[in-house]
This record gives C-alpha cells, structure tokens and sequence, in this order.
C-alpha cells in the first residue's frame, strides 16, 4: 500500500511539473515574440467595431515597435492613461511642432504629433477618446503598429473577458487534465 501511495505522489509531482513547464514555455515564446517585434504587448484583440472593415471584433492583430516614421494611414495602437485599455486607430494626420513637413512623408523625430481615428467613426479621436487635456499623440503614447491579423480567433479572449466565471473553468479543466493524464 505505502509503495502505491509513494506511486501517486511521483506521478502527481511529474504532472504538476509538466504543467510548470508548459506555463514556462508560453511565458518564453511569449518574451521571445516581444523581443523580436520591440513591442512590449505584441499581439492584442480588436474589441470594438470602431475599426470595421480593416478589423473586425474578435480579430487578433500582431504588433511591432520600430523607429520608423508614422505615417498617414498607418494603423497603430496607443494607450492612454485615462484609458484602461489600448485603442487601435489609423493615423490621419501628422503634425511637426518644429517645422513644416509634408503631411504624406513619415516624420521620425520626437516633436511629431499624431491625430488619429477609426475607420468607423465620424469624428477623429478628439473627440471622446483623447479626453480634454490631449489634443495630439506623441510617441510615447504608442504601443506598436499593426503588422498583420488573424481574424476573429481573439472571440475565446473577449468571452473570457467578458465572463469571469469561463476563465476559472477553462483553467480549472486544463489543470485536472494535466493532473489526469497517464502517460
């Protein structure tokens, strides 16, 4: 009986140890991707509709962060502090603080100002999204820009999100599977 005990004990070890090592492994890819894209949140999920019909809810866009020039028609994502949750938008116009520029060119420098909106909007996001004190976005607003999607694969996030009590029991499934499974 006790060599049976001593059994389990090993074998809910082993698996409790498989389960770290898939966490660690997502947590990996997960640092990996954001190194290679310079993006500290390298993918997100479209949650609104305010950018139909580039993007669609549930649609998963991958980001990066380069010091590129932003320019007119590029669709970035920027989080603002008032906001608990980054909006995707495409820029519409570009402003230089210092000097005159060509609206179309991309301009690198730290003085440009961005104005952006979505493409299902009427109006551009001075208007309800900046809030009152933010006319213009600078750089550091900036989380990345998109550089491809998959569509509609981010709905398990929004559900997720949405309804609590779907997380603790895909959670809780993924452990007694883990905990379950013989190998």
């Amino acid at each position: 009986m006790a060599l049976t005990i001593s059994q389990h004990t090993r074998e809910y070890i082993t698996q409790i140890f498989s389960l770290l090592g898939v966490l660690c492994s997502a947590l990996i890819i997960w640092k990996s991707v954001s190194i290679y894209s310079n993006c500290q949140s390298p993918i997100v999920v479209v949650l609104t509709g305010s950018m139909e019909p580039a993007f669609y809810k549930g649609d998963i866009l991958f980001l990066s962060l380069s010091s590129e020039p932003i320019h007119i028609g590029d669709i970035i994502v920027y989080k603002l502090e008032s906001k608990e949750i980054p909006i995707v938008h495409r820029v519409i116009r570009l402003h230089n603080t210092k000097a005159q520029t060509n609206l179309f060119s991309g301009i690198q420098d730290k003085d440009v100002k961005i104005l952006t909106k979505g493409d299902h909007n009427q109006f551009d996001d001075r208007y309800g999204i900046y809030g009152t004190d933010l006319q213009w976005l600078d750089r550091s607003h900036i989380i990345g820009r998109v550089n491809f999607m998959l569509p509609y694969l981010g709905y398990a996030t929004i559900i997720i999100t949405n309804y609590p009590i779907v997380k603790y029991i895909v959670i809780g499934v993924l452990i007694l599977l883990v905990l379950s499974n013989k190998e």
